[in-house]
């Protein structure tokens, strides 16, 4: 008697687990859970319970049914008689019965039902083999069909690769075709202009104006005007009298046509009175009792014009200018060597040749009257004592910004990349000895750019020398700096707490620069001090101060703002952000500031701690929000009265950039063109560089570009503040270029057209491994290097003649080793007379692969016959060595 489980009778019966047990329970069988086992007798049970509960279903079903059907429709009949139509419905009844036959169970015996159960089984596994097989011939299927595919992708992509082949022969061939006729038009243009200047040179003096009439003599003036006068008069009369006749006029003295004035019309008044024209007409003929005629007189001189250029000006204007045609100033540029069309930029001094050479006088225009009116606002005021600006500058980690921290009791160099300054800080300090504005450089090789505007801007350096490092590179650097805008230098010798410090030898080393301490004879102040515990800095103030008193800085404390702009940059929440130190006046919130190309209203102002402030006075970095643009660092900032005034300006700079920029870009086509032909093929590293303030972007570009070779370009296709949006990502696309984000990130709409296309995207937050990758990889793009390595020689004993082989030389290996299929040299005293391949080795009479020193051997070599006893045979191979730059 077998047992089942609980879940898998319920799983058998097809219904929930927990409802089989209600039932079981309802019947008066007991299990505990799922796991519980029953017997046949309790399914019995569990049967013979749910057929009295709900019915036998041979009781239930009857045995016989009946289905009855009832269809309606409508017909259409029509009347003989009467010839009308009319619709009849009509209803169809259908019955069908169906009885239900009986069936007869018979018992089935044991060996029996394991006939079936084995029949059973073996048709599940033969459909179960079926099914395999059919999965298998459909994988099968499936492979064969992708490989199919794949050849027909095959010879597609070759088919493109041949129609795109043909298509860009196709496309160089038409190339080649505009070439030629554009040359053949610029002939033909060049014959036509040429034609035409042949033709107008004689009449431009000659010819009188179109329509105009030749001046008459001048003894004809005085018989011809009383006859003009008088003929008026008689048609007077002969109006006033409509009725009078013909007799009457005959009287009137007759004009001889010769003496006929130029201006009076053959045709007389009266028949003009008779078309009805009227009086209107009538005063016509009184006009030429005044002389009103337009007489040309013939040029005896040609007259010498003073033209006006400025900077820049197009070949249209200058024509005008000059009062010829275009076309003429065209033919002269010409003859100058010079093709140029009527809508191109020329430079101040090519318009100057070209207007000497037309015999006119060039006059150069200051474009700069703008920019004089501009500074005309700005009157100077009464000057007061202002607080110095310090410029903090030295080699890289010597601790430049670690001072200032100490000093203005904050922690920037923590939060600096690396450790290292990025872009120029700007604070102000309120000390015991005063206010001091302090600039903190990067010490950085590639910021020398920004080293030199922090000069520029400030009264007092302080060159920080690390006293265990001495006198690096931009520790020079900082010194040139210095001096070159005759700037006082304070040197502060930093790190003296280390055990390996040395205060002198930092001394005798500026020394070697001309900076000479002042307990040497000198005149610069050498402060020993330490960022770490303070050592030394109430004197290196006390230094500052001194310094600042001697000089005797002063500024107008009040008017409108001057100053220079420090640093800018774009923040995506508050836009253009620039930094500016206020070198006079007072700098308000409201203010409308020019800098540089960019102008705008100053829509807030913030301090170097983030704190908003309303004004600030001279020697006060801040923070603006609002110009239209980042200005360049360096520009000069000016407040100006209206909004008027500084966009006129700022677009007057910004055309004058852009036109300077074309004509000189005209200029070095030319030259690019011919110094491509003659460099050949230069091997280009585009690269598209954001960064988050100016300052960063042009080092960084700076510092790309002189990694540039003869073989490989850096060439930055386009760089700016703030992230990389969409129009980066497309321009790289375009131009196969690679894309460095320093300090910023990817939009995602940028970051999708990257992804999507594969651009190379770097992220980086210090300068160094900018350098360093791009470094890298164009060391991967140089052209390789082949050096030869000497294997083997061998000395030639004797020489044997072969009717195959030719000449074979029996050789002594004295040095390496030789191997077949090697280039060779053959040198006879020392001297190389023939370089070829090694054609057979022998040992004996069987070849061998290489033979080694101090055996002999038989030497074929290809193509040459004449091996004389005693030459050398050098056998050598060509190694490829890796370039760096």
């Amino acid at each position: 008697m077998s047992e089942t489980k609980v879940k898998e009778f319920a799983e058998t019966v097809g219904t929930p687990v927990k409802r089989l047990i209600e039932q079981m329970h309802s019947a008066g069988i007991i299990v505990k859970n799922a796991d519980s086992k029953i017997s046949d007798d309790q399914k019995q049970q569990l049967l013979t319970y749910l057929r009295d509960k709900h019915g036998s279903v041979s009781k239930a079903s009857p045995n016989k049914i009946t289905l009855r059907r009832k269809t309606t429709s409508e017909l259409t009949a029509t009347s003989n008689t009467t010839r009308t139509t009319s619709k009849v419905k009509v209803e169809v009844r259908k019955k069908r019965t169906y009885v239900k036959r009986t069936k007869v169970e018979t018992p089935i015996s044991e060996a029996d039902a394991e006939l079936l159960e084995a029949r059973r089984l073996t048709q599940e596994a033969k459909k179960a083999e079926e099914t395999s097989q059919i999965q298998q011939e459909e994988n099968l299927k499936s492979q064969q069909e992708a490989e199919v595919q794949a050849e027909k992708d095959r010879k597609q992509a070759k088919i493109e690769a041949e129609k795109k082949r043909l298509e860009d022969e196709a496309a160089e061939k038409q190339l080649k075709l505009d070439e030629e006729a554009r040359i053949k038009a610029a002939k033909i243009e060049t014959k036509e202009i040429e034609k035409l200047a042949r033709k107008q040179t004689k009449p431009i003096l000659k010819e009188a104006p179109r329509g105009g009439r030749a001046a008459p003599k001048p003894k004809a003036k005085p018989k011809v005007t009383p006859k003009v006068a008088s003929k008026p008069v008689s048609n007077t009369k002969t109006n006033e009298s409509t009725n009078a006749s013909k007799p009457a006029n005959t009287n009137k003295p007759k004009v001889d046509p010769a003496k006929r004035h130029p201006d009076k019309p053959k045709y007389s008044a009266n028949k003009q009175f008779r078309k009805g024209k009227g009086k209107a007409k009538k005063k016509r003929f009184n006009a030429p009792e005044i002389e009103t005629r337009h007489v040309f007189e013939k040029p005896t001189e040609v007259k010498i014009i003073n033209v006006e250029i400025p900077e820049t000006i197009k070949v249209g204007d200058l024509a005008q200018k000059m009062s010829v045609k275009a076309g003429e100033v065209i033919k002269i540029m010409m003859n100058l060597g010079s093709m140029v069309t009527i809508n191109q930029m020329l430079d101040q001094e090519t318009a100057s040749i070209l207007i000497e050479e037309m015999g006119h006088v060039p006059v150069l225009m200051k474009d700069e009257e703008i920019e004089e009116n501009l500074m005309e606002e700005h009157v100077e005021g009464v000057k007061e004592g202002r607080a110095p600006v310090v410029t903090i500058m030295g080699h890289v980690d010597h601790g430049k910004t670690s001072l200032l921290d100490y000093i203005r009791e904050a922690k920037v160099a923590e939060g600096e990349a690396g450790g290292i300054t990025q872009h120029i800080g700007a604070y102000h300090v309120d000390t015991d000895k005063g206010m001091i504005t302090f600039l903190d450089t990067p010490g950085h090789a590639a910021f020398t750019s920004m080293r030199s505007r922090g000069a520029n801007a400030t009264d007092i350096v302080i060159v920080v020398v690390a006293a265990d490092d001495g006198v690096m590179p931009q520790t020079k650097e900082a010194v040139q700096h210095a001096k070159a805008a005759n700037v006082p230098i304070i040197v502060a010798v930093n790190k003296i707490d280390k055990e390996a410090a040395d205060p002198e030898r930092a001394k005798n080393e500026l020394s070697a620069l001309d900076v000479i301490p002042e307990d040497w004879g000198g005149d610069v102040m050498f402060m020993p001090v330490s960022a770490k515990t303070g050592q030394g800095i109430d004197d290196l103030l006390d230094a500052i101060s001194v310094t600042a008193e001697m000089m005797e800085l002063e500024a107008v404390p009040d008017g409108p703002a001057k100053g220079i702009v420090i640093e800018s940059r774009l923040d995506k929440g508050r836009g253009t952000v620039a930094t500016i130190l206020v070198q006079s006046g007072q700098l308000n919130k409201g203010d409308i500031i020019i800098a540089g190309q960019d102008h705008g209203r100053i829509r807030a102002m913030m301090d170097e701690n983030g704190g908003m402030i309303k004004h600030a006075g001279p020697s006060i970095p801040v923070e603006v929000l609002g110009l239209s643009g980042t200005p360049t660092a360096g520009s000069e900032v000016l407040v100006v009265k209206s909004e008027r005034k500084a966009r006129e300006v700022a677009l007057f700079r910004q055309g004058k950039y852009r036109d300077t920029k074309l004509a000189r870009q005209q200029a070095a086509k030319l030259e690019n063109m011919f110094s491509k032909m003659e460099s050949g093929h230069v091997q280009n590293v585009n690269i598209v560089l954001k960064a988050d303030v100016q300052g960063s972007v042009e080092a960084i570009a700076d510092s790309l570009r002189k990694l540039s070779t003869d073989e490989i370009k850096v060439n930055i296709v386009a760089d700016g503040v703030g992230g990389i949006n969409v129009s980066d990502a497309q321009l790289a696309v375009a131009s196969n270029a690679i894309i460095i984000g320093f300090n910023v990130r990817a939009e995602v709409s940028a970051r999708k057209i990257i992804e999507a296309e594969e651009v190379d995207l770097h992220y980086y937050s210090v300068i160094y491994d900018i350098l360093d990758e791009i470094k890298s990889a164009m060391t991967g793009m140089l052209s390789p290097e082949f050096k030869e390595n000497i294997v083997g020689v061998a000395e030639v004993r004797d020489v044997f003649r072969s009717p195959k082989l030719g000449a074979i030389a029996g050789c002594m290996v004295i040095e390496g080793t030789l191997k077949r299929s090697s280039p060779i040299r053959v040198l006879r005293d020392n001297v190389v007379i023939y370089e070829g391949e090694l054609e057979s080795l022998r040992r004996f009479k069987d070849d061998v692969q290489e033979v080694k020193s101090g055996i002999e051997c038989g030497i074929g070599v290809k193509n040459y016959n004449d091996v004389k006893e005693g030459d050398q045979i050098e056998v050598y191979e060509r190694i490829q060595v890796k370039r760096t730059l």
